[in-house]
């Protein structure tokens, strides 16, 4: 009865304003919600699905996009989805594309793309490498030369094994002037020259024109790229050099290789390349990740001196990601904390000499920093963690190979009282540290203790019934690979983790089916707990095929994500599953071995 109270106009502006999944457990409510619900979604022009959940084509098209109307925004994981599922609902009024995971799209799908939406401003597209680059090109060339207003292009060609071809020449030939943001994966180094050499004619193509009191020049209206994202075969000086001659109005820059020996042989990053670098003095973001290719591989070319010229240089940064800087000692590092006071983001993966030094002082000069992500920096101790214990601003601390973070770290880490995101993968973390966790305070939404040995059962009964408020808090664990994980701590889990959405478990070899019925059975929303939405199961050997009676019925009924593979529930024909599976068409059923999600790896997924 309150409810028929609120003036129609007040409830359609507050449901408005929710997001599709919230939106759905409101109508669970009653009659009247439900029926105000499905005139709000009939009404949205902004539709974000969660990229974990993937919808069929009979889900979007009846239950989501065909309640739609005008459309002007629209992100959807396509990993079930063909060509014929999404271009029913194309038109002019689209203005922003995003379609990730499309492991089924063919590539004529850009030309239907540029044919039906020519007023886009946004596209990104992940999708898989599978015709010929010619194929790919002509009907890319398609797009760009229909989509004359795009201001944000994301593709990435996902596949196997190295980049041999090249799948981006039509960016060079009809890249549209009004590009501002552009996204490319995977391209080679001189398909990248090429597409930077035609960013750089564009630019020389400005004529400058004066206005009526002729005291300032102003440019004309022109190509001014302000940032670029390439993942290529390998990062060069003369790479660098271009990007930096071609590209003065650059702001973010993100660049990933992967090279082989023989490559570096002939070109790869040097302090000379840096020096470049650093005169890009508008550059807030930078990113230089070289990344593994069967074998380690690093930029041995570039030690401290490249890195104080460009902390010099670049004293605006706000972002910085660096991966395989071998050469690089404190001194390098440290300088980037010194020089750059504005720094909020700050990430070091597979540094052997980043130590405790390069974080000295820390407490006095990272006071802005909110995301600190040291990957495998084997040198960390526990007295570079103490260092940020009287931060108010650190939200995402990630450790993850940090070997030698343990315990005694924990009560500093406990007095971040913004840290929403904790990763502690493969440290020395035991039980007791746990217990130091479930005593806090901390807003913990996200916690990774995968391949944290000495963490056992009685750990997972600390930290949630230590308490804390991280029972309630925490949304997302990550398990994986803990011998000492058993049913037990699972239904510590289930009946305590209320908040717990998605549970990662895979490797947990104790883990047995009591586990799964467990789970089943966990405190759903209308009493005390959040429905779980993704579930990883995968390498659970202790798993039997009788684990499928668990999903049956209501049980799991919010579940999105469910990964079984090399398990006894993956074998073919169990009623049980398959019942499950067909009466819950938005769920996902990954048999590949994915990370939670599939937002890696999806490229390789059976259709």
């Amino acid at each position: 009865m309150a409810l028929q109270r609120i003036p129609h106009s007040t409830l359609m502006e507050i449901l408005l304003k929710l997001d599709l999944q919230t939106l759905c457990s409101v109508a669970c409510v009653s009659k009247t919600l439900q029926f105000a619900v499905v005139e709000a979604i009939s009404l949205l022009s902004t539709l974000h699905l969660p990229i974990t959940f993937s919808p069929d084509s009979q889900t979007l098209k009846i239950g989501i996009l065909g309640r739609c109307r005008g459309i002007r925004s629209l992100t959807v994981n396509c990993l079930r989805l063909d060509d014929s599922s999404l271009v029913d609902f194309f038109g002019p009024h689209l203005l922003e594309l995003n379609l990730l995971s499309c492991s089924l799209l063919s590539y004529k799908f850009l030309a239907a793309v540029g044919e039906l939406c020519p007023n886009l401003r946004v596209l990104v597209l992940e999708l898989v490498a599978r015709d010929s680059p010619e194929v790919f090109n002509r009907n890319l060339a398609e797009l760009l030369t229909r989509c004359l207003f795009l201001d944000l292009i994301s593709l990435k060609i996902r596949g196997p094994g190295d980049v041999e071809a090249k799948y981006f020449s039509a960016v060079e030939a009809f890249l549209p002037k009004t590009v501002k943001t552009l996204k490319l994966k995977s391209l080679l180094h001189q398909e990248a020259i090429c597409i930077i050499n035609k960013l750089r004619d564009y630019g020389n193509s400005l004529i400058p024109t004066y206005s009526r009191n002729f005291e300032c020049p102003q440019l004309s209206s022109g190509l001014m790229l302000q940032c670029l994202s390439l993942t290529l075969d390998v990062i060069s000086n003369e790479l660098i050099i271009t990007i930096v001659h071609s590209l003065p109005f650059l702001a973010e820059l993100h660049l990933e290789d992967m090279p082989n020996q023989k490559q570096l042989v002939h070109r790869d990053l040097t302090n000379r390349g840096l020096q470049t670098l650093s005169t890009c003095h508008n550059l807030i973001s930078l990113s230089l990740i070289r990344g593994r290719h069967n074998h380690q591989v690093s930029f041995k070319k570039l030690n401290d001196m490249g890195m104080f010229l460009l902390s010099e240089g670049c004293k605006g940064l706000e972002s910085v990601r660096f991966c395989g800087f071998s050469k690089v000692s404190d001194a390098g590092f440290a300088s980037i904390f010194h020089s750059c006071n504005r720094l909020k983001k700050f990430e070091i993966r597979n540094s052997s000499h980043f130590s405790d030094l390069a974080l000295d002082g820390f407490d006095a000069i990272g006071c802005s920093v909110t995301e600190l992500r040291l990957l495998s920096c084997s040198l960390i101790t526990c007295e570079s963690v103490k260092q940020l214990a009287y931060s108010t601003s650190l939200e995402v601390l990630d450790l993850c190979g940090c070997k030698s973070i343990s315990d005694s770290c924990l009560e500093s880490i406990s007095t971040l009282c913004n840290l929403s995101s904790l990763n502690l993968t493969s440290t020395d973390i035991t039980d007791y540290g746990l217990s130091i966790l479930g005593q806090g305070s901390l807003p913990i939404v996200q916690l990774s203790l995968r391949h944290c040995k000495r963490v056992t059962e009685e750990g997972m009964y600390q930290l949630f019934y230590g308490g804390g408020t991280i029972s309630t808090t925490l949304s997302a664990l990550d398990l994986g690979h803990i011998s000492g994980i058993t049913d037990r701590a699972i239904q510590i889990i289930a009946s305590a983790g209320v908040g717990i959405t998605e549970l990662c478990i895979r490797s947990c070899f104790h883990v047995t089916d009591s586990s799964v019925e467990a789970l089943a059975m966990k405190k759903q929303f209308q009493g005390e707990g959040k429905l779980l939405r993704r579930l990883d199961l995968f390498n659970c050997i202790g798993l039997s095929i009788g684990a499928c009676r668990s999903f049956r019925g209501p049980q799991f009924r919010g579940l999105q994500w469910l990964g079984i593979g090399n398990t006894r529930l993956s074998s073919n024909g169990d009623v049980s599953l398959v019942e499950f599976c067909s009466k819950r068409p938005w769920l996902t059923l990954c048999l590949e071995g994915c990370e939670v999600g599939c937002h890696d790896g999806w490229q390789f997924h059976r259709s």
